[in-house]
């Protein structure tokens, strides 16, 4: 087995993990980057619509706040959102500062609006964002003297020291290579950047790679979970049976897109009709599904003609593309969507800069449940909290100092068979990613969690054998998180006996009078 030792390893390549990596380089830190794949694996490389924040002079932080906390449907840490908000100009100039090209108008940032938004306030490089911002960055890590890049390693677990009255410590974490090989990383600090869980279900938004490895390894290392039933089904995901998942961008209804029938008839009046297709996603969503099933159709339909060709060549050119490139002309025909798995709003309790219980362990971005979300994201704020949590991780750490390594038992593969076969990995996998689906989705009942929940169960303990009983493989490691991840979804979902934001039961349809979160804590 193989070791080696960092001053910081960071785990995840997307905007919070590739900004915090840099920053702590730069303040003399050596850092190892960790990725269980390439940096186009990342959501922040798909993230299309852009970054919220106030930029133009005449909007203000207490409208972007009153925003947040309007989507966040009570669930949202009004300090926490204000902390986030009041650096969000600096973050899109300092985003500027290290090459992002925003687009501009006149001289001027363009910035676009999104549901739930009260004014244009979203900075974006045309329709591809986040690769922009991703590519950016990349150029400025893989360059960096101080950074160890790390590409197709996947984390395993963390180590964690306990003893006495101190405080649990993270000691550092094993790793597969490549070669699925197993490698000892002494770490006296982790930051997990790991992204969110979108593969749970079916039909996601979310790269092959959001698997929640990041929370199930904080769980495990004894971190609390908060508001995990809060998944955030994007509400225009493309309905194509060929072609792989594909979102359609917020902007575009920011822009003037509406949502129709088959017969070209508008709908949302019905649901939200001051906001119509600019109201929260959470909204929008149920809307679509609702209408789905009261049709009795496979999909609805987001017809953009109403921008026009120009603003639809200028602001959306990779959306026409890619839907040119599959037979559809967004500029002369409706385009057929659904909602899909976006974005979790839950995961690893911390606070902005990504503190946990364990000393020396951080959890930032999606993978953290901040406070800034509650129980729905505002539209483009989720660029906007990884660039804010990855800054304060980063100063906190540097402002604490560098430590010294703790020492790393070696990785305990005694008693281990080789397989025989995998057929278990890839039924269980499926299994896991139709039951949520099936009884996890946009609307919810005690009954179908309850059958949700004993599925689960079976499926966990076969796992769990399976893990220790064979080599650790990467498609093993993401189904043990996937399944973790999956049931503490359920478990939050049953635990919370309202309808608030995006957890929707038709036992408990009204929304309690005080918002409370969902907060699970391990055994031990």
């Amino acid at each position: 087995m193989t070791r080696h030792e960092t001053d910081v390893a960071v785990v995840g390549c997307g905007l919070a993990g590739m900004w915090a990596a840099l920053q702590l380089a730069d303040a003399g830190f050596s850092v190892t980057l960790i990725n269980k794949g390439e940096f186009s694996d990342s959501s922040t490389y798909r993230a299309q619509g852009g970054i919220a924040g106030v930029a133009d002079v005449r909007d203000r932080v207490a409208d972007h706040v009153a925003d947040t906390l309007r989507a966040g449907a009570g669930l949202c840490k009004r300090e926490v959102v204000e902390a986030m908000v009041a650096r969000s100009g600096a973050a899109i100039t300092q985003l500027e500062r290290l090459g992002i090209r925003f687009d501009r108008r006149d001289g001027d940032l363009h910035l676009t609006r999104e549901g739930g938004h009260g004014r244009p306030r979203i900075a974006h490089v045309q329709d591809a964002t986040g690769r922009a911002v991703s590519e950016g960055l990349q150029r400025k890590v893989t360059a960096h003297p101080a950074i160890r890049y790390l590409a197709h390693h996947m984390a395993i677990d963390l180590v964690v020291r306990r003893g006495g009255r101190r405080r649990p410590a993270i000691a550092g974490l094993y790793l597969l290579d490549p070669e699925e090989r197993v490698i000892a990383l002494p770490a006296p600090r982790v930051v997990l950047a790991t992204g969110g869980a979108g593969k749970v279900y079916m039909y996601t938004t979310n790269p092959h790679a959001a698997t929640g490895d990041g929370i199930a390894m904080a769980w495990r290392a004894g971190c609390p979970v908060a508001n995990m039933e809060m998944m955030q089904f994007h509400p225009t995901c493309l309905f194509h049976p060929q072609a792989p998942t594909m979102l359609l961008s917020e902007a575009l209804r920011g822009e003037g897109a509406i949502l129709i029938d088959a017969a070209g008839r508008r709908f949302m009046e019905r649901y939200d009709p001051e906001r119509m297709e600019l109201a929260p996603r959470d909204i929008v969503a149920r809307a679509i599904d609702h209408e789905m099933k009261r049709q009795g159709v496979d999909c609805l339909y987001l017809d953009a003609r109403p921008l026009g060709e120009a603003t639809i060549d200028r602001h959306f050119p990779n959306i026409r593309d890619r839907l040119l490139a599959l037979g559809i002309d967004i500029k002369r025909q409706p385009v057929p969507v659904v909602p899909a798995a976006h974005y979790l709003c839950g995961g690893v309790q911390t606070d902005l800069a990504g503190r946990t219980p364990v000393d020396g362990l951080f959890v930032i971005g999606e993978a953290a449940c901040s406070g800034v979300h509650g129980a729905n994201r505002l539209a483009s704020n989720s660029l906007l909290e990884c660039h804010v949590m990855a800054s304060l991780c980063a100063e906190t750490i540097i402002r604490e100092g560098k430590r010294p390594p703790l020492p790393l038992p070696p990785w305990d593969a005694s008693g281990i068979e080789d397989e025989r076969e995998r057929v278990q990995i890839k039924q269980n996998w499926d299994e896991v990613r139709a039951v949520m689906s099936n009884y996890v989705g946009l609307v919810r009942s005690n009954e179908r969690l309850r059958r949700a929940r004993r599925r689960l169960q079976m499926v966990e303990a076969e796992c769990a054998d399976y893990y220790w009983r064979h080599p650790v493989s990467r498609d093993l490691i993401e189904l043990r998180n996937l399944v973790l991840v999956a049931t503490l979804m359920v478990r939050s979902a049953l635990e919370r006996k309202e309808s608030r934001g995006l957890h929707y039961t038709i036992d408990y349809p009204h929304r309690l009078p005080h918002a409370r979160d969902t907060v699970l804590v391990p055994d031990g």
